[in-house]
Order: C-alpha cells, then structure tokens, then sequence
C-alpha cells in the first residue's frame, strides 16, 4: 500500500473515503519515516521501489536508522530516531518502567509501535514469557479429544442425574445424546467470559498512583496493545493458562454433578483453543474479503488504533451488542 503511493501525498487517502485513518495510524507511519523527497525526485523514487526503500534515493536512505537492543540488531525500520521522543527506554526491559508512568500510561499503552518488546532481564523469564501460535494448539487439543471422550463414556453409563443433590424422585437423567448440546453450551459460556475478561480484566485502567497494578496490567495485556504484532506474544502461554483453566473447572466442579461440569467445561476449553487460534489469525491471516472472518479482522484492527474502550469480543461481536460496546461502522461510502 505504502509503495503504490510512493513519492505522492497521500494526505487525502488517509482522510478517507473508504475510511478514516486514526491518530495512531497516523502515528504508525513515523515509524517508516526515511528521508524527504525533493521536486524532481519522484520518478526516480516510483522506479526504485521494486528494490525497498534502501534501493531509493540514496541521501534518503541514508537517514534510515537503525538501532541495537541487548546484543540482538534489530530490522532497520524500527526508527530510532523517533526513540528519544518516546516515555521509557526501549534498549531495556520495558516491565519495570511503565509503572514509573503514571497518568500517562494509559494514554501511553494505547499509541501502538510496530517494535518488539523485551519483558524481563533474565534471558530465561523473558523465553517463558513468548509462546508460538501453534504451542496452544498442540498442548490443549489433545486435553480436549481426551475429556471429550472421558466425559462422553461417563454420560454412556446412565449415572448421570441433574438435581439428584436436592432431589432424588425428580432428577433429570442427562443422557450420553444431550453431550453435544453440553458442549455448545460451554463454548458459548467461553464466548461471554471471553468478553467479560477482555473488558473489565485486560481493559481495567489501573490507577496512576499504583506501580504494581500498572505493571500488572501491562504484563496481562497492556503489552499487547502497546506491540500488537509481536508474533510471539499473541496467544496465552500454556503453564499461566493452564492455573487460569484450572480455577474455572474447580468452580464447575462445585456448581454441577460431576460429569456435567466435566462436559461444560472440555466445551468451555475448546472454545478458548479457538479464540487463541482466531486471534492469531486475525492479527497475521489474509482472510478474504466480504467473509466472516474479514469482518472480525477489521473489527479488530479498529479496538487496537482508535476504539480500545469498545469492541471487546474477538471470536465473535455477538456480546457487544447486548452490552452496547460495539464498535459504530464507518460514514463513508464505498470508492466507484
């Protein structure tokens, strides 16, 4: 997109129509900034653009920076001559600064860098705290086959009864057919505290005057709203999950017999492994336009550079409805 504009100004695109382009992604372009183009230089730069900016004019080029991280050089089109502008340090671990920001993280966290973001000092934290997309799906999938098929024979054996704890001539038998229809109801039980802990959890705004809530929020999800494609940190690493998943089958474990929360939960869990998978994709996927997953792509997209206080759901927009945070459509018509 930036190429095809080359050496214009693209003043007028941003503006829209199709769309009206946010502060932040106004902002997003310094982080490319190369060099000024002198009348007379267009031509050459739109021939050139074949071969990369680097290719292009070379006094341009030369105000490229790039810029050196804890032994690791960084992709030159990290700007690191934007750096001294910006509220922390970025040659060090940003976890232990963001609390020194007060009033200002909030608005701070919520103006996205296309940068990677280093956590912890210690090499081997900072491993634990980066998980691969396909981790997720390889550690849960086979939990969910294996309880699904535990929780499927348990139902086979007739035992099963609802309300037998308050009542034993008027329990419903909850037969080994009904395990489908359990397991939706888990997935969608997953959907609303999907929403419900992106909102009131990811999205709380921690006081200014408290450093270890800032930092807290920053380590559950400010980071990602700060670095929104830093691949590696897109999806919830297994072990922290794992103590997050554990708590909410020990809670249906008290609330329902046995093997009727064992069904709601395997339910609960595979929606979860789809919401991990579905927000990977959305942030790295070329989902093809005018399908489902397009929409939920662009949704998305707008709660990270310009509406972060609405558009919680992720899997799906169905709760933003009821709790009116759905996100407004653009005003713009469509291009000829």
């Amino acid at each position: 997109l930036l190429r095809r504009r080359a050496g214009t100004d693209v003043s007028a695109a941003l503006d829209g129509p199709p769309h009206r382009h946010s502060e932040n992604a106004r902002r997003w372009l310094e982080q490319y900034y190369v060099g000024e183009i002198e009348p007379g230089d267009e031509q050459q730069l739109l021939l050139g653009h074949g071969k990369g900016f680097a290719a292009q004019k070379p006094a341009a080029a030369a105000q490229l920076c790039a810029w050196h991280w804890d032994g690791l050089w960084v992709p030159q089109h990290y700007n690191h001559c934007l750096l001294p502008q910006d509220l922390v340090d970025w040659q060090k671990p940003l976890l232990w600064q963001v609390g020194y920001l007060g009033e200002k993280y909030d608005e701070w966290v919520h103006q996205p860098v296309d940068r990677p973001i280093r956590l912890f000092h210690s090499d081997f934290f900072e491993f634990l705290s980066k998980t691969a997309w396909y981790v997720v799906f390889m550690v849960w999938t086979p939990v969910v086959l294996y309880l699904s098929w535990v929780s499927y024979t348990s139902l086979a054996q007739g035992n099963t009864r609802l309300f037998s704890s308050f009542t034993t001539e008027y329990s419903i038998p909850v037969h080994k057919y009904y395990f489908p229809f359990i397991f939706l109801l888990g997935m969608i039980l997953w959907s609303l505290l999907e929403y419900l802990i992106h909102r009131f959890v990811f999205h709380m705004k921690p006081p200014a005057s408290n450093y270890y809530l800032i930092t807290l929020h920053f380590l559950l999800h400010g980071q990602h709203h700060k670095s929104p494609f830093d691949s590696s940190r897109l999806v919830f690493p297994p072990v922290p999950a794992s103590l997050v998943i554990g708590f909410f089958y020990g809670v249906l474990r008290l609330l329902l017999p046995e093997v009727l929360g064992l069904c709601v939960f395997v339910g609960g869990l595979c929606g979860y492994v789809i919401y991990d998978m579905m927000h990977y994709y959305l942030h790295y996927g070329s989902p093809k336009k005018g399908t489902y997953l397009y929409g939920l792509k662009a949704y998305h997209v707008k709660h990270h550079f310009e509406h972060q206080k609405s558009g919680f759901g992720i899997s799906t927009r169905f709760w933003d409805y009821p709790f009116r945070t759905l996100i407004p459509e653009e005003t713009f018509k469509k291009e000829d």
